[in-house]
């Protein structure tokens, strides 16, 4: 059944439908109903692009209490009515499951939703489904193929379906964003699953500071690098996004480290927020970038230029960073603590039984086998070693401490690495990232410029991106058949 509504969907902004809402053009129910239209159009059918594993069955009931709690408050919340897909590795206390991706996890419920979840509900939003992602948040085994997962299969890029890569491993919520399957998206990021995604779908993604928004409920890889973020197809719906799920959490300590906590970003959407600016260029990392590519980044360079941006072009930093085992360590301590917590009639319950479901389910769950996973069992998951204790500290001395010497001896706001090829660095110190759009190569893939920082300075990096967004605009919608 077609909904009927003069509303146009495509490329629809937080602002657009909460002007629609207040002008009585658009409710939140209808919103809905046009979004799950296209998710049928194109997700599983059409070029099929595979991007959510799972849709609330809910979302229509909850969309309909929304419009009638606004019938009755005439008040919009941040996030009203607005259709969001959360990551599935995300818990969400109602009818979806949460599994990473996992066959071993297929019939997991989780009891609640995680804290961001609620943040959610709370600011209004309609958790519309799950999007699918790299198993285990693509940290299960070498090579596997970005947007894979033994229970969802494999999400496609809308920009180029079966040619080009969708990034991981928050493919889903990259390409379902980018596709229009919903307003917003959240996905999370260890190292560069949130660039990563959001730049090879032509998104704007935030990777917050480490302690910005809360871990509680996610499944995990990383206490050290975890994090969730917005991924949306502009900068000021990010904005809106972080302001609505920032917050401090007991249940996670990272977030108590934060006391300059900002509940609303969007003040810093300024379309002079280069003026001035001083961006730093590593230009090491341009290298693997091919003769298209490395021209729409020297391209948005004179970009900011123009916009009274001071570009220090190259600065120096690593582009290697030392082999690390921290991610090894953590991810078995993390993971034993999730799946020890679920109900006894889980098939899993501990990383080795994930590994031995696997094994016994070969077919289905290993087409890429599961070389990382056991390489995390090998290590005690107690956090004692010494391996671990020197790499940890090593990872935030090359890291850390490297981003902070090299933005204070060139007094910077931010430094400027194409697509996620910086996450690595920003990752491990635990520091924010903003990408944006900066155009398309010959191939039709989309190519990002993602502005770094130091940390909590999502707020400077939003005014960075903002203005370099709106004086360039450079994201196009896919064109879907």
């Amino acid at each position: 059944m077609t909904t009927q509504s003069s509303f146009q969907l495509n490329e629809a902004t937080i602002t657009d439908i909460h002007r629609a809402m207040e002008s009585g053009e658009l409710t939140a129910l209808t919103l809905t109903k046009m979004y799950l239209e296209q998710i049928a159009a194109f997700n599983s059918n059409g070029p099929k692009i595979n991007a959510i594993i799972e849709i609330n069955p809910d979302a229509l009931h909850i969309a309909e209490a929304l419009d009638k709690e606004y019938a009755k408050t005439d008040k919009l919340g941040p996030l009203h009515g607005i259709p969001i897909l959360i990551k599935d590795n995300i818990d969400s206390g109602d009818n979806m499951h949460t599994s990473a991706g996992s066959i071993a996890l297929e019939n997991h419920y989780a009891n609640d939703d995680a804290f961001i979840t609620k943040k959610l509900r709370e600011a209004g939003a309609v958790i519309l489904g799950k999007a699918n992602l790299t198993e285990w948040a693509n940290f299960m085994a070498e090579g596997m193929s970005n947007g894979y997962s033994s229970r969802g299969g494999q999400v496609l890029n809308p920009y180029g379906p079966g040619k080009l890569d969708v990034g991981g491993s928050s493919a889903g919520s990259g390409a379902g964003i980018a596709a229009n399957f919903a307003t917003a998206a959240i996905g999370t990021e260890t190292d560069g699953s949130i660039l990563s995604p959001a730049s090879s779908n032509s998104l704007v993604g935030i990777k917050p500071t480490v302690g910005l928004i809360s871990r509680s409920g996610i499944i995990p890889i990383s206490n050290s690098q975890d994090t969730a973020g917005p991924m949306t197809r502009t900068v000021a719906d990010a904005a809106i996004l972080l302001g609505a799920i920032a917050d401090k959490d007991v249940q996670d300590p990272a977030t108590l480290m934060n006391n300059n906590q900002i509940t609303n970003y969007t003040p810093f959407l300024n379309e002079n927020g280069l003026d001035t600016a001083r961006i730093g260029v590593p230009r090491s990392y341009l290298n693997d970038l091919d003769e298209t590519e490395l021209k729409l980044v020297n391209q948005a360079l004179e970009d900011m230029k123009k916009m009274g941006a001071t570009i220090v072009d190259p600065i120096d930093l690593p582009d290697e960073l030392p082999d690390s085992s921290v991610l090894y360590h953590e991810f078995k301590n993390g993971i034993n603590a999730y799946l020890g917590s679920l109900p006894t009639h889980s098939p899993v319950h501990t990383l080795l039984d994930v590994i031995n479901f696997n094994q016994s389910h070969e077919s289905e769950a290993l087409k890429y086998g599961q070389a990382t996973l056991l390489k995390s069992e090998a290590k005690s998951g107690k956090l004692v070693e010494a391996e671990y204790i020197t790499d940890r500290l090593t990872d935030l001395k090359a890291s850390q401490k490297k981003l902070q010497e090299v933005m204070d001896e060139h007094k910077l706001d931010a430094v400027l690495f194409p697509n996620n090829f910086g996450s690595s660095i920003a990752a491990r110190a635990g520091y924010p990232s903003i990408t944006v759009p900066a155009g398309y190569a010959n191939s039709g893939k989309p190519v990002g410029v993602t502005f770094t920082g130091l940390a909590f300075s999502e707020a400077k990096l939003i005014e960075l991106a903002y203005a370099y967004e709106q004086a360039t605009k450079h994201r196009k919608s896919p064109i879907l058949e």
